[in-house]
């Protein structure tokens, strides 16, 4: 795949965004960074503010999302417009990877883990890094496998989504910048 032809939905924010910006730049991958007024963002490259009103259209049940995430989300103004930039990047890209930690439940830990139950619920490819686990998963369905040796993921749609926590580990920024590698060498 030609990654001049390639774009990275994410949402700049320090730690895992800022890092799959910056492997994106590094190899010739668009960028296209969804945030909203006032939010800290580490990437200033390809930065999408949404007004309110787009805002909106990825406005979803913070009451809904607890359920789902099976942990509360406290309302406020500012998770709920992180997580409607969240809808932006997974909507946008058709394959979506993301850096944290997998609960037992099979959520991801976080803000995070709204955009991975997201692309659950829209079929999306899904691959995680499980930082403590030093180790790509893939969503089955039902399930996460372990993704390494040959199964290890590769960007193969030029629309795709990276996202993450903020507490980035080495062996994520590892592993973002081997997923670059493997899929644009």
């Amino acid at each position: 795949m030609n990654p001049s032809e390639c774009i990275l939905f994410s949402g700049g924010a320090p730690g895992a965004e800022a890092q799959f910006g910056a492997c994106a730049e590094r190899h010739g991958v668009e960028e296209v960074n969804f945030t909203f007024e006032g939010h800290r963002i580490d990437r200033h490259r390809g930065v999408r503010v949404l007004n309110h009103e787009e805002l909106l259209a990825g406005d979803v049940s913070l009451e809904y999302v607890s359920r789902l995430m099976h942990r509360r989300y406290a309302e406020g103004p500012t998770i709920r417009k992180v997580l409607q930039t969240l809808w932006y990047q997974v909507n946008n890209g058709q394959e979506i990877y993301v850096i944290g930690t997998i609960n037992e439940d099979d959520t991801v830990r976080g803000g995070t883990g709204w955009g991975a139950e997201f692309a659950k619920l829209c079929n999306k490819p899904l691959y995680t890094f499980d930082q403590g686990g030093d180790a790509w998963f893939r969503w089955t369905g039902s399930a996460w496998t372990p993704a390494s040796g040959e199964a290890a993921p590769r960007i193969t749609h030029p629309h795709f989504t990276g996202t993450g926590t903020r507490a980035l580990a080495e062996n994520s920024k590892r592993a973002i910048e081997d997923l670059f590698t493997r899929s644009f060498t």
